[in-house]
């Protein structure tokens, strides 16, 4: 199983960007129990969740600090997860890391830099 990040780089305060997590080995299938996480972390800091995708019910969850920006979701066509984040502020600056846990197993990326920044 292999999880790729791609979509980060640099932005504006106020600016938006979409990661996308693509999976291959593992099927993002509608029918499915798994977690979809995404994570972020500084350097010097632990790496702590920002959003959860829960299949096969679809429910999501955020940190409290990225409510109403940040949006998780998944197309099972394309096999990928998405974290589209709105309104980037400077403290959302980290390396963002999407994992694939289900019951047995956990996966990671390799991580994407997000950087806001004037």
């Amino acid at each position: 199983v292999e999880v790729a990040e791609s979509g980060g780089g640099l932005v504006q305060p106020g600016g938006s960007l979409r990661l996308s997590c693509a999976a291959s080995g593992f099927t993002l299938s509608v029918f499915s129990t798994y977690l979809l996480n995404w994570y972020r972390q500084t350097p010097g800091k632990e790496r702590d969740v920002v959003a959860t995708f829960v299949s096969p019910d679809g429910t999501t969850n955020y940190t409290d600090s990225v409510k109403g920006r940040f949006t998780v979701s998944r197309d099972n066509v394309k096999n990928t997860g998405y974290l589209q984040m709105y309104n980037l502020k400077p403290e959302d600056t980290a390396v963002y890391y999407c994992n694939i846990r289900t019951l047995r197993s956990s996966y990671w990326g390799q991580g994407t830099q997000v950087t806001v920044s004037s």
